[in-house]
């Protein structure tokens, strides 16, 4: 059982949260036209890397005729995933020994994966599982755009804890392999695929908008309640209790300021860059 991302890197609600407001279908428009896929067609879908099912949950809806699988090597990941989420074939999986025979899929996707993996396995193992002429897409997280309100800025009781509570993200090799908006592509095109493309989708998360309705505002706020929480819980803190009733009470407030009408024009706006190539009819 491998839960080391889960329970030291990013909760299952942190991820599941923020990856349901991300790819809510109300941004679908920007994927569809990005992913450039047949919404008619009876897809095979892999995504690999998939957490704890948002981003498949949502493919789910917007390529109906497709089969979708899901592997990821997160056990907590997977078991929420399939326990929460209809549809969908959700196993364990490493992206590095993708567990399918070669040429099995049309179609592999995967969200905020490629940078901690080693290129040559990263697009070697979706080389391998894609049908000829399958589509590989990749997306990327780029520097967004995050502005809090006042009454969610970092507190003394906070900082305290964070001062005394650090992790060496290097240990767990996350980001190891990242790369620029240049070198993504280019490191696809190295790996083999064709007709490399790229493109941004851009996605505002602002809870006072009035383009979005109450209960996707307040899903905003509670995603990010539920990030700080679970990056306290993950430090397995004697201290923890105080600084989450702090967290917890700065949360009821925003909800509240919400609620009333006051608004904090707090956002967060994420960019995601969409790489998509394609496996040679002929290797």
């Amino acid at each position: 059982m491998n839960t080391i991302w889960s329970d030291y890197v990013q909760g299952i609600q942190t991820l599941y949260r923020s990856r349901k407001l991300r790819f809510d279908d109300m941004f679908f428009e920007q994927y569809n036209r990005l992913f450039d896929l047949d919404r008619n067609a009876e897809l095979k879908i892999l995504e690999i890397g998939c957490g704890p099912g948002a981003l498949a949950e949502s493919l789910r809806r917007w390529y109906p005729k497709a089969q979708i699988t899901a592997i990821d090597r997160d056990s907590n990941f997977i078991s929420f995933a399939k326990e929460n989420i209809a549809g969908i074939d959700f196993m364990e999986g490493d992206v590095t020994q993708i567990p399918f025979e070669d040429n099995s899929f049309d179609v592999t996707i995967s969200n905020t994966v490629q940078e901690h993996v080693e290129p040559n396995a990263f697009w070697g193992e979706q080389m391998r599982v894609l049908k000829p002429g399958g589509i590989c897409l990749c997306l990327s997280a780029r520097k967004g755009i995050s502005c809090i309100a006042p009454c969610l800025k970092i507190t003394e009781e906070e900082k305290a804890f964070w001062d005394k509570h650090t992790q060496d993200d290097d240990e767990l090799g996350i980001g190891a392999f990242a790369m620029s908006e240049a070198g993504i592509p280019a490191s696809m095109e190295n790996g083999g695929f064709i007709d490399v493309s790229t493109g941004y989708a851009v996605i505002d998360l602002t809870p006072d908008a009035p383009k979005y309705p109450a209960y996707m505002a307040e899903s905003m706020i509670e995603a990010n309640r539920h990030c700080d929480l679970e990056a306290i819980l993950s430090m397995r803190s004697n201290c923890a209790d105080e600084v989450i009733a702090v967290v917890n009470a700065k949360y009821d407030e925003r909800i509240r300021l919400y609620r009333e009408g006051n608004k904090q024009w707090d956002s967060s706006v994420s960019v995601t860059m969409i790489i998509r190539g394609r496996k040679p009819q002929i290797i």
